[in-house]
């Protein structure tokens, strides 16, 4: 291989590193979950626990939000994070649904 054919490979090797890494940690990160969906639906999810309807959901109280959820696999001040509930998909912080089971400890 001469010198020339050589920089250039390494040129593109370089350049589709730069490229495949921000794709390859969007990928991980996960796409967030939809209110609509069917899961989220038969949850009662909710991004704002606020926005929960209390006659559905009475035993909902104020201060339970998905990052002090014994689900929550995020650090308690992460926006969004996985939750066992939705594998891959990601829930806001702030968020609530009916499988809310508080965080030992």
């Amino acid at each position: 291989m001469n010198t020339g054919n050589r920089r250039e490979f390494i040129q593109c090797v370089v350049w589709a590193g730069a490229i495949a890494t921000p794709l390859a940690a969007r990928a991980q990160s996960g796409a967030h979950v939809d209110e609509a969906s069917e899961q989220a639906v038969a949850l009662g999810y909710k991004h704002d626990t606020a926005q929960v309807d209390k006659a559905k959901y009475p035993k909902h109280a104020a201060n339970q939000r998905c990052n002090n959820c014994s689900f929550f696999q995020g650090k308690p001040d992460d926006k969004w994070a996985g939750c066992s509930m939705f594998g891959r998909k990601q829930i806001a912080a702030g968020g609530w649904c009916m499988a809310w089971n508080k965080m030992p400890g």
